[in-house]
């Protein structure tokens, strides 16, 4: 029987363009969207994608009781964030006054500072376009990515896991942030994968080849 990638659907995410992305990918493992929570822990590899705001985000996966399916799902089987679907597997956000997330990944999630008012550069909140990234850590999905390749970025807060093994990833805006982490069986990107083109492309091949384990 061909392998399947659940991706949670709790209308926040970018489904159809990450969806073809992966079906580009995925030889023969099926992609299923889906809000249906057995149907999803069903599944061989899941992905949390995400757009918008923690507040809605964990009211959405609360309301359709997809935070205990991805909770269950992160015990047993490989698990991609993307984008807010990053940020909500840490502990915290200061987003929206502050909001409980997933606690899958020890940490937070911060707004980036406004630039100072001397800066050379003006960099404008929300990080947007494309950036390079700086792999930190050796992981299955950074085969055939190239160091410092380019990522396409849309946010206004970032991820500060509290353990610094869990980073595999970073970029500079205003100043250095995790752009990806990992933890165990647990990998997720800051960026868009599927808006990344050739790099983004080979990561998402790489997350459907993979085994779980870094």
């Amino acid at each position: 029987m061909a392998e399947t990638i659940g991706v949670v659907d709790y209308g926040m995410g970018n489904l159809h363009s990450l969806g073809k992305a992966l079906e580009r990918v995925a030889g023969s493992t099926r992609v299923l969207i889906s809000y249906d929570p057995d149907e999803l822990l069903g599944c061989n590899r899941l992905v949390l994608p995400g757009v918008g705001g923690v507040r809605a985000c964990m009211q959405e996966l609360k309301r359709l009781e997809l935070n205990e399916m991805v909770a269950a799902a992160a015990k047993n089987m490989p698990l991609l964030g993307i984008c807010l679907g990053m940020q909500v597997l840490h502990e915290w956000s200061d987003e929206n006054e502050g909001v409980p997330a997933l606690g899958l990944v020890p940490g937070k999630v911060v707004r980036f500072p406004d630039p100072p008012a001397d800066a050379k550069e003006r960099l404008k909140v929300p990080h947007m376009g494309w950036n390079r990234v700086k792999q930190t850590r050796a992981h299955p999905l950074w085969a055939g990515v190239p160091d410092d390749s380019w990522f396409y970025f849309v946010h206004s807060y970032h991820a500060v896991p509290s353990r610094a093994e869990h980073v595999i990833g970073t970029a500079e805006y205003i100043h250095p942030f995790a752009a990806a982490v990992a933890r165990d069986n647990i990998v997720a990107f800051q960026f868009h994968p599927e808006k990344s083109q050739g790099p983004g492309m080979a990561l998402l091949a790489n997350f459907v080849g993979w085994d779980g384990r870094s």
